[in-house]
């Protein structure tokens, strides 16, 4: 939820990967199946909240959550709604664009969701609310990585994109394994901002990378003790 990555696979596939930087006392449910309101799902859980920060569902979607907006937020003693089950609600909607048009995010911490539709072509959707507006923009059949902003400055942010460039310049092909491997690599910078981070409160709690590969979705999750699901 921290750690974000986009490769398309021509016109019809996708690798997305997602780091989850978060408290490692905090406990997540390795991915499993859920049928909720009739929409089968699939995603890791969080235990304490019950919602998730990536998943897939039936409706030919992947929501992926990153916490914070554009920027670093002052956070607020509660909210009305956890983040993660706004990414659970968008993967069960019928219409995900149009339900972000509609939903009052209001009084929810601000988030940056990544969506990738295939229902009718290949789409990926990015919704940043900053806790007053939502900003949504289509991106282009591109790669792509994002970084949380409550978790690394702008300068950090500039210098991850660098380290991206790098490796798609050395990975012409992008193959499941590879990306991982970007993700799960703690000799870039220091241990505070490397891609597979750590710092006293918060580290690289898991990796998961979701797969379309034409009517194939595969997710793999990855901790330290390198579980697998999927």
């Amino acid at each position: 939820m921290c750690t974000v990555t986009y490769l398309p696979l021509g016109k019809n596939d996708f690798i997305l990967t997602s780091n989850r930087d978060e408290d490692p006392k905090r406990k997540t449910i390795k991915p499993n199946e859920y049928i909720e309101d009739g929409v089968k799902l699939t995603y890791p859980k969080d235990e304490l909240a019950g919602g998730t920060w990536i998943g897939v569902s039936e409706k030919k979607r992947l929501i992926c959550l990153l916490n914070g907006g554009f920027t670093k937020h002052q956070r607020k003693e509660a909210y009305r709604m956890s983040r993660g089950v706004i990414v659970k609600h968008l993967l069960k909607s019928d219409n995900a664009v149009k339900e972000i048009e509609h939903f009052s995010f209001e009084d929810i911490e601000p988030f940056t969701i990544v969506l990738v539709d295939w229902n009718v072509e290949l789409m990926v959707v990015e919704l940043v609310w900053d806790g007053v507006k939502k900003h949504v923009n289509k991106l282009e059949q591109e790669p792509k990585i994002w970084s949380s902003s409550t978790l690394y400055d702008e300068a950090t942010k500039q210098m991850r994109k660098e380290w991206f460039a790098a490796w798609l310049k050395e990975h012409q092909e992008f193959k499941k394994e590879d990306i991982i491997a970007f993700h799960q690599d703690e000799t870039k910078g220091t241990p505070d901002i490397s891609l597979k981070m750590k710092r006293e409160y918060v580290e690289t709690v898991s990796t998961t990378c979701v797969l379309k590969n034409g009517n194939a979705i595969s997710m793999e999750y990855v901790t330290p003790v390198n579980e697998k699901a999927f």
